[in-house]
Parts: C-alpha cells; sequence; structure tokens
C-alpha cells in the first residue's frame, strides 16, 4: 500500500496520523518515514484496512484496541557508552 492510499484510509475513519500512531502505539516518526519510503509496511496497511471495514461495519475498533492494553515500544541505552571488552593476556613464549 502507497503512503498516499495508507494516509487516505486514515481519512475515511476520521483519523489522524499521530491518533492512529497513539492508537497502535508506534512511534509517530516511524511512520512519517514511510512517507520517505513511497508505501507502509504490510502489518501497517493490514491493520489500517480493518480499521476501516470495522468502522463500515459499525464496530467500535478503537475499543477493540484499547482493550489491548497495548504498550509503545521504547528503546533502551541510548547514547549509553559500551562497556569495553577486556583483552585477555596473552602468555609470553
Amino acid at each position: 500500500m502507497t503512503f498516499i492510499e495508507f494516509k487516505k484510509r486514515l481519512l475515511d475513519i476520521d483519523m489522524t496520523l499521530p491518533r492512529f500512531c497513539d492508537l497502535i502505539k508506534v512511534s509517530d516518526k516511524n511512520i512519517q518515514s514511510y512517507k520517505k519510503k513511497g508505501e507502509v509496511p504490510n502489518t501497517i496497511a493490514a491493520i489500517v484496512t480493518c480499521f476501516v471495514a470495522m468502522e463500515k461495519n459499525n464496530i467500535d475498533f478503537k475499543t477493540v484496541i484499547c482493550e489491548l492494553d497495548l504498550k509503545k515500544k521504547t528503546k533502551k541505552g541510548g547514547f549509553a557508552k559500551k562497556k569495553k571488552k577486556q583483552l585477555k593476556e596473552v602468555p609470553e613464549a
């Protein structure tokens, strides 16, 4: 699915990109990066397509997703220094 098709499907369910990201607990920057690539991954395409189908069938997808109690994943460590590996001493021959 192209990024443009993805954005159109968000419009079909009256949802902004930040609200979509918050609902599925994904970084807004992560989804925005697909704009440069021109297409979204299959999983994101499947999710938004299911949301559109649920909306058309009067299913409150937002409540269904919230009940999953998804957690936003964060990177651990950041710029923390990596521990240097100690060099083994080589015995002299």
